[in-house]
């Protein structure tokens, strides 16, 4: 079993998230740097049995990574993407997360 924090995510110009930024978890404390992974990696990897994925959230009031909400796999054939928590807040398909299009290309 391989546990993953997605700390953020890529965008195109249409604001479509293209790409996601994974991190592995290696113990409590440490985590891998981040991955960039397709869509269709991102959700290959949520899919795989065995696997926990959940959101890596900064926290602007503590200046850490606080853990988020457990991601998964929603809709079927070529209309799969990744979901948080369903619950039609903002946070529900990772939106929300830092977008690296600034950052790394």
């Amino acid at each position: 079993m391989t546990e993953y924090r997605i700390s953020g995510i890529w965008k195109n110009t249409d604001g479509v998230i293209t790409a996601y930024a994974f991190h592995r978890v290696i113990n409590t404390i440490t985590l891998t740097r981040a991955e960039k992974k397709s869509k269709a990696q991102a959700i290959a990897t949520v899919e795989l049995a065995g696997n926990s994925v959940t959101t890596w959230v900064w926290n602007y009031k503590t200046a850490r990574f606080d853990i988020g909400e457990t991601v998964t796999v929603v809709g079927t054939g070529t209309n799969k993407y990744l979901r948080s928590n369903p619950d039609n807040k903002l946070t529900d398909n990772l939106g929300h997360l830092i977008n690296f299009d600034w950052i790394a290309p």
